[in-house]
């Protein structure tokens, strides 16, 4: 923590020797007391006083050689007065190279070292005294935001009461509603199909009319000999009226067409016409060359599309009431459904007034149950012990480097767009907070993103530190599809510790 570190480099850099061997640090001090034998660190030898630091490695773990390189093992511990203690490998005493910014892991190479301990001391307490200027700024600033997410949480409370409140109220105006739409409806439904009936009555009688129309017309083509009659010479001639369309069209299959006699007139014939209508070539046709079948599939097709099309856009359940029964056609061509009479019409027009003030009343409802979740996902929502967290919430921060543009849009998703065209990836979507035990709120974590090619899903951790400004300093890939992006926020900022800048004597860390 930079704050303790601060701490400790502005308690002076005075020191006080205490004796002790060379490399060791003070917190061993007590394993190695003059005159007294030496037990190794980790308690496998004990061995005469003298032999620590005499350049001859007695122990496995490198402890009785703290200031000389003998042991591979070894580390040394530089002092550092005015700076930062600090460990190096034995390897590196004495090896011509000043390790140690107190020079003194460089006692006998004959290196010239000069100590920079105070002079880095001293740069790293300013940068330090900064850090600490920022935290503190950033804490006053979080004191606010947590003051605001109060007065935030407060408000959508007194909302989201509110919108219950409105909810009871739009659930009795969609009941009554509903009642007026069906009771509308009832009346509608009667009177559109009473008028279809009539339309199918009517239909019913000009097919009727066509038929007989017809019928007349085959009487004369067959009546060859203008007898008024029709004989079974005459209906041979028709060879596509065999009844078993076996190719052989005999007499007795022609009788047998004719109800069993020889000859029929207009009124027999009228049974006749039923038994051969559907198979009857008109002569009139019979030289014209058939015209190319196109499946019947592909001939609805285009008007089944835009059927599907209408689906889209209409409630099934209105449908009925919007298409125009001026638009209504027979499939036998038999004309036009009538318009609806004027009392028809107006009931019709009632019931439509009646729906739509219905499905109004429900579009409502629904955005008020959305509004409900919504706030009521924002209230329990975890932002933080004190709701610090919170102001981020609905925001989206963006930084641009030089291929990509990314996007952190807190307690949502993380994405990154190509900067000179091409379509967004999915980063990852909210997860969880995701820092340590003591620290949770340090990380978050976003997973369940684009999925990587022949590799896992992407996935983003947001490292959040303390700072004045909210926003995304870096990003980087650690590892495939695993982003880690760095973030700036007063929110984690935390109440920095009382500084006493004045001189004090230490020996060191």
């Amino acid at each position: 923590n930079y704050l303790l570190l601060l701490l400790l480099l502005s308690v002076g850099v005075s020191a006080v020797e205490i004796q002790r061997p060379r490399g060791v640090p003070l917190s061993k001090r007590q394993f190695y007391e003059e005159g007294k034998p030496f037990t190794c660190l980790d308690g496998t030898r004990t061995i005469p006083f003298d032999r620590v630091n005499d350049d001859y490695c007695d122990c496995h773990d490198g402890s009785d050689e703290p200031g000389t390189a003998a042991c591979p093992n070894g580390s040394f511990h530089c002092t550092n007065a005015g700076f930062r203690p600090a460990f190096i490998p034995s390897s590196r005493i004495n090896d011509g190279i000043c390790d140690c910014c107190d020079t003194t892991d460089e006692y006998n190479s004959g290196a010239t070292c000069q100590n920079t301990c105070r002079e880095l001391g001293r740069k790293e307490k300013e940068s330090l005294q900064k850090m600490a200027e920022i935290a503190k700024e950033g804490f006053l600033l979080k004191q606010q935001i947590i003051q605001e997410a109060k007065r935030g949480l407060e408000d959508k409370k007194a909302k989201l009461a509110d919108v219950q409140t409105s909810k009871k109220d739009l659930e009795d105006r969609v009941e009554a509603l509903r009642i007026v739409k069906e009771t509308a409806e009832q009346p509608e439904k009667e009177a559109k199909e009473r008028h279809l009936k009539a339309w199918e009555e009517e239909k019913a009688v000009i097919r009727m009319e066509k038929d007989k129309a017809r019928m007349a017309e085959v009487f004369l083509e067959l009546d060859d000999d203008a007898d008024d009659f029709i004989s079974v010479a005459e209906l041979l001639s028709h060879s596509e009226l065999d009844p078993d369309s076996d190719g052989s069209f005999t007499e007795a299959e022609a009788q047998g067409l004719l109800g069993g006699v020889d000859k029929v007139d207009t009124v027999a014939f009228e049974s006749v016409w039923n038994n051969i209508k559907e198979k009857y070539i008109s002569e009139a046709n019979a030289d014209t060359p058939a015209p190319v079948e196109t499946p019947q599939e592909e001939m609805r097709e285009p008007e089944e599309e835009e059927e599907d099309e209408e689906d889209e856009d209409d409630d099934p359940d209105e449908a009925d009431y919007k298409v125009s029964p001026l638009k209504k056609k027979d499939d036998d061509n038999e004309g036009t459904m009538p318009p609806y009479d004027q009392q028809t019409q107006t009931l019709i027009d009632s019931a439509q007034k009646a729906r739509n003030e219905f499905d109004e009343a429900e579009r409502a409802l629904r955005e008020v149950d959305d509004q409900i979740r919504n706030l009521e996902k924002e209230i329990s929502f975890d932002f933080g012990p004190n709701a610090e967290f919170a102001y981020l919430y609905s925001q989206c921060y963006e930084l641009s480097t030089s291929e990509y543009i990314y996007r952190l849009c807190p307690f949502n998703r993380v994405s990154q767009k190509p900067k000179y065209g091409g379509s967004e990836t999915n980063l990852g979507t909210w997860g969880k907070w995701a820092g340590p035990e003591d620290n949770v709120y340090a990380m978050m974590k976003y997973e369940h993103g684009t999925g990587c090619w022949q590799g896992p899903n992407r996935s983003t951790m947001v490292k959040l530190t303390c700072g004045k400004e909210t926003v995304v300093t870096s990003t980087s890939e650690p590892s495939r599809c695993e982003y880690l992006m760095e973030f700036i926020s007063p929110a984690v900022c935390q109440e920095p510790p009382s500084l006493d800048f004045g001189a004090h004597e230490h020996e060191e860390l």
